[in-house]
């Protein structure tokens, strides 16, 4: 009977502890109402997603997004600048309840954090100058190339560029693009609104489009475990969605409708 009992209270804690478990591991949305203010990494770096204004405060496509989560829950958004390569560890260290930060999803990623629906398009590609022939993976053979390190860029940039690329990764977007401006490669792997600002602004070096890399739509990432937070930020999505604000922020930062989006 003794041995009966031992082992019931046993059970007992046992499941007690992994209820507890659960509702640590899914407790941000009902902390974040709590404190009025959800924590959401951002880019200040990756125009037209997130930049900053002439005001000095952030402004985009990515910070246009978070302030409508925000205000769709009611609370106030304290925006955190973070680069690509630290903006996941911001979520897994639990400095940010959201990261919007024009976030690629992946395998690799999915095992670490956890996303929502997408919410705008987004696609990489590979731009070079007119003179410089380039069609496909195979020409960048013996040529260099920029890219953001980590990024989704630098990812599907390696997946294919022939041994002989050399491939030159830098800390942020940035620098990524400073490399190509500045003459120290010959191309540049990014998405196709950083390069459409870049050529506008630097038409005199004649930057064309050369080959897609990744049709990459954005989602948001979310801790991993925190369902109930991704849950109700999934509703929001779905609404802007049906009542064409998703498509809304498109136009007014890539100048072209979010269309359809992948779940």
């Amino acid at each position: 009977m003794q041995a009966t009992r031992r082992l019931t209270l046993a059970a007992l804690a046992a499941a007690a502890f992994c209820l507890a478990t659960v509702a640590h591991s899914q407790s941000a949305l009902d902390d974040v109402l709590k404190a009025r203010e959800i924590k959401v990494a951002i880019p200040t770096d990756f125009p037209p997603y997130g930049f900053v204004g002439t005001d000095l405060k952030p402004q985009g496509l990515d910070i246009d997004m978070a302030n409508y989560i925000a205000a769709k829950l009611g609370v106030k958004a304290e925006l955190l600048p973070v680069t690509t390569a630290n903006r996941i560890a911001y979520l897994q260290t639990k400095k940010a309840d959201l990261v919007i930060s024009t976030l690629g999803k992946n395998p690799e990623r999915e095992k670490v954090i956890d996303f929502t629906a997408a919410y705008s398009p987004f696609f990489i590609a590979v731009f070079a100058p007119k003179t410089v022939a380039v069609k496909g993976p195979a020409d960048l053979a013996g040529k260099s190339i920029s890219v953001t390190r980590g990024s989704v860029d630098d990812m599907e940039l390696t997946k294919v560029a022939p041994p002989t690329t050399e491939l030159r990764r830098f800390e942020d977007n940035n620098a990524t693009v400073s490399a190509y401006l500045a003459g120290q490669v010959q191309t540049l792997a990014t998405s196709a609104q950083v390069a459409g600002a870049m050529m506008a602004k630097n038409p005199q070096l004649g930057t064309e489009f050369k080959f897609v890399l990744k049709d990459s739509p954005n989602f948001i990432g979310v801790g991993k475990g925190e369902d109930k937070l991704r849950i109700r930020v999934n509703e929001i999505l779905a609404e802007a969605k049906k009542n064409g604000d998703l498509d809304k922020m498109a136009v007014k930062w890539l100048g072209r409708p979010a269309g359809d989006l992948p779940q």
